[in-house]
């Protein structure tokens, strides 16, 4: 008898965890699926739209708690490509933006498997505009930075150092371990009175928020208890948020009391 199995892999955006923000395109690739690997990002519920009957695999990644290595789920995608047919790759926000996707594609296309790529709603801009923020505004800011916090070797990235020096609206992913270095940087260039967000678990009924000042966002973060994953905006367009003013003013009112 013939195998008539035909590999098949989709790299699809979850985007920035509220399932209501998932393209349609999404939803069509996940209901062809026969396997889904899913990511830690990726909002439950979105395994719905997937059949009841497909195979869903857990290979999420945390600091210092990571379900596979990279390479493992290199393996994994082709594996059941070959045995199973269509693998949904399910990844948080766009899989192009810190995801590795261009990595998960090479690999099975290097195994002659046809591959597609469903592009997500990245959580750096999507997670912002759903709190008012607005990344570029006439006046205020001409352009942003998009930057991974910590780099695959586990440090700062120097790019953070070069946005520090700019005027554009700063955005960094994966940042929070290294959030005193951060602030230190912008410290350096005067610019420690400049509005900060700090946003965990955005646009998910989780969402937490802390609001103040590069020189005093770290006693936020404590008081707040914040940690990953959040996105991290820097820049007076944080303040000029409709949503967030409540936020900021409070902010203000406690450090003028201090």
């Amino acid at each position: 008898m013939l195998n008539t199995i035909q590999p098949q892999v989709t790299l699809v955006g979850a985007g920035p965890g509220d399932p209501d923000l998932l393209t349609l395109k999404a939803v069509k690739a996940l209901a062809k699926a026969n396997v889904v690997l899913y990511d830690a990002l990726a909002n439950d519920e979105i395994l719905a739209y997937a059949p009841q009957e497909s195979i869903k695999i857990f290979v999420g990644k945390r600091i210092g708690n990571h379900a596979y290595t990279q390479d493992q789920i290199n393996q994994l995608i082709v594996d059941n490509a070959l045995t199973y047919g269509h693998v949904v790759r399910l990844k948080g926000g766009d899989p192009f933006i810190f995801g590795r996707g261009s990595e998960e594609i090479e690999y099975a296309e290097s195994f002659g498997i046809p591959t597609a790529v469903v592009p997500g709603i990245s959580s750096a801009i999507a997670v912002p505009a759903n709190l008012g923020i607005s990344l570029t505004k006439r006046g205020t800011s001409e352009s942003f930075w998009v930057i991974t916090g910590t780099t695959s070797d586990r440090n700062l990235s120097n790019d953070i150092t070069l946005a520090a020096q700019s005027s554009a609206t700063v955005v960094i992913l994966m940042g929070m371990s290294k959030l005193s270095q951060i602030v230190s940087l912008f410290q350096k260039e005067s610019k420690g009175e400049t509005p900060i967000a700090i946003i965990q678990n955005g646009t998910t009924l989780n969402e937490k928020i802390g609001v103040s000042t590069i020189d005093t966002i770290e006693a936020v973060v404590a008081q707040n208890k914040l940690s990953s994953p959040a996105i991290i905006v820097i820049g007076e367009v944080v303040k000029e948020s409709n949503k967030l003013k409540g936020f900021y003013e409070e902010f203000v009112s406690a450090e003028i009391k201090l």
